[in-house]
């Protein structure tokens, strides 16, 4: 089976980027917000997080993989 990159529907904090990235890697999702703030503090992040919402779609939800 492949692997898909989704954003999250549930436990996300603003569009779920983080936390699908974080499934995806099989991270902590905590630990790809500490990262993705650091990037966004150098101020690229944020508009990479706002190209990330719109391209990566929703996950399913009739998908439990």
């Amino acid at each position: 089976m492949q692997k898909k990159l989704y954003r999250m529907r549930e436990g996300r904090v603003l569009a779920g980027v983080c936390g699908g990235i974080a499934e995806y890697f099989n991270l902590d999702p905590t630990l790809i917000r500490v990262i993705w703030a650091v990037v966004a503090a150098t101020g690229s992040g944020i508009l990479a997080y706002i190209i990330c919402a719109l391209i990566i779609p929703e996950k399913p939800w009739d998908d439990e993989a």
